[in-house]
């Protein structure tokens, strides 16, 4: 992709999530609070961030590139003010389909014949260029290349009257992953698709329903958690209370697994489970499968860390501090010169050389993508004066691309796809490598394994056994950017 930003090369080799939201009705401060939500999430998205408010029969709309904290902070607090209204919903980006145009920020607003919306979207439409070439042969206009506006347009174009309605006929009309909340002048909407993929909660706070992908989302603003949107479930949040229905076909659940591996914060729960507790059980499950003689456990901050202290407590050996992550870097820095190796781990990570001096380090990592960063990595930890270095992972080797919301390479690039475990220990420099087993994921779940016939999660990195059809990949194109150039031919 062109025109990313500079952190992207540097972040080529770890998998990213597509975006967060946010949605609140019926409080007198819903712009100021969207914004905190939205900061609660900002692991989920760090390109983008935007808020559509409601007030006086307009909607009101801030949406820039850039970190929550530096679009609403001190700097621009006047955005704040200038979000005015009771109900509002946000949304964090960090682009897959669409890539990063500023016309992709959303909440994306249109006026249609029922009223207009605005609408945020968590997730990936395996059937967005299709249906979007269809729409443009049709005479539609589009002004990004998300696919969210593709639900926009099949929205306007629905033969229904109320909006509610017409957003059903157009979720009926697309395949993928997506948790979404949408407001009109009257209603704050939230939906789930029906294999509940992406995570999407319900909340209170005195009163004012609110939705987000994640619990910390509810603690930052001091509310309660009221209980998990069901997959396929809309609910319509109005000023006579909340409604639920379940318009779409129902679906066998396939929850993302990699949430509670990577993605999601340690201290939400997501889809009923504490990230926290899962991610230290993978560990304990990881030692059982795959002890190693060493001297101390050493976490690849921070995502690792749950996974490293279950290892440890399992195995019996110290976990200690041995890489430092700097928690201050930002979104652009004036690249070195060559002469500085391996910048781009080292601006984020720094050995602790008294802590890895002499051991046996057993490093555990989420998980390996490219391999680049582990390779890296395992080098500037031997460089330290580590005795050996015994890689251990806290999630199935990643095979398969991922085309529900996760931005990954393609599979060729995929370390995993190519090599087996000894090719890969290899090629990263480790003494050792292991990967949890996927039964071992599994268990760590608080499943007794994996179901081959019916999988309790979405696990399609790791098995390439996909939930929801590809239809976009039928024809052998990547399920990608749309382009607008593209649509000349």
């Amino acid at each position: 992709m062109t025109g990313l930003p500079a952190t992207r090369e540097l972040d080529g080799d770890t998998l990213h999530e597509e975006c967060g939201v946010f949605g609140i009705f019926g409080h007198a401060d819903a712009g100021a609070l969207t914004v905190l939500g939205l900061h609660a999430l900002q692991h989920r998205g760090q390109e983008a961030s935007g808020i559509v408010t409601h007030d006086n029969g307009q909607f009101i709309a801030e949406r820039h590139v850039g970190l929550v904290g530096d679009i609403f902070g001190a700097k621009h607090a006047n955005r704040v003010v200038n979000l005015k209204g009771s109900f509002a919903i946000g949304h964090n980006r960090y682009s897959t389909a669409g890539g990063s145009r500023a016309a992709n920020i959303q909440p994306m607003f249109a006026d249609l014949a029922g009223g207009g919306i605005a609408l945020a979207h968590n997730g990936n439409l395996t059937n967005a260029r299709i249906l979007r070439e269809g729409l443009v042969r049709e005479g539609a206009i589009f002004q990004s290349t998300s696919d969210t506006e593709v639900i926009i347009h099949l929205a306007a174009r629905s033969k229904f009257g109320p909006v509610v309605h017409r957003l059903i006929d157009a979720l009926k009309q697309v395949t993928g992953a997506y948790s979404l909340v949408a407001l009109t002048s009257k209603k704050l909407i939230g939906v789930r698709d029906p294999w509940g993929v992406r995570p999407l909660v319900l909340g209170d706070l005195d009163g004012a329903p609110i939705l987000a992908s994640e619990t910390c989302a509810l603690d930052i603003i001091g509310a309660s958690f009221v209980r998990d949107i069901e997959p396929g479930e809309m609910v319509v949040i109005t000023k006579d209370g909340i409604e639920s229905f379940h318009p779409f076909n129902k679906q066998p659940h396939r929850f993302c697994v990699f949430e509670y591996i990577y993605f999601a914060r340690p201290d939400s729960m997501v889809d009923g489970r504490n990230v926290y507790e899962l991610r230290k059980r993978a560990g304990e499950e990881l030692a059982k499968e795959s002890p190693a003689l060493a001297d101390i456990v050493v976490a690849v901050p921070d995502s690792s860390i749950p996974a490293a202290l279950g290892y440890a407590n399992e195995s019996g050996l110290p976990f200690e501090l041995g890489i430092i992550r700097n928690h201050y870097v930002g979104r652009t820095f004036i690249e070195p010169s060559e002469g500085i190796r391996d910048f781009g781990v080292r601006r984020k990570h720094n050995p602790n050389r008294a802590t890895l001096a002499g051991k046996r380090v057993v490093l555990i990592d989420d998980s390996i993508v490219r391999g680049t960063t582990s390779k890296k990595i395992v080098q500037m930890v031997r460089d330290a004066g580590a005795a050996e270095v015994h890689f251990r992972v806290a999630s199935p080797p990643t095979t398969h691309s991922c085309f529900y919301g996760v931005d990954t390479p393609n599979t060729d690039d995929l370390l995993a796809h190519g090599m087996d475990v000894e090719e890969m220990r290899r090629f990263i420099g480790a003494d050792s490598l292991a990967f949890i087993t996927m039964d071992g994921l599994y268990r760590a779940m608080g499943e007794k394994g994996r179901n081959v016939q019916a999988p309790q999660f979405c696990d399609a990195c790791f098995s390439g056994s996909y939930p929801i059809s590809l239809p976009d990949l039928a024809d052998g194109k990547r399920d990608g950017q749309l382009s607008l150039l593209a649509d000349v031919a």
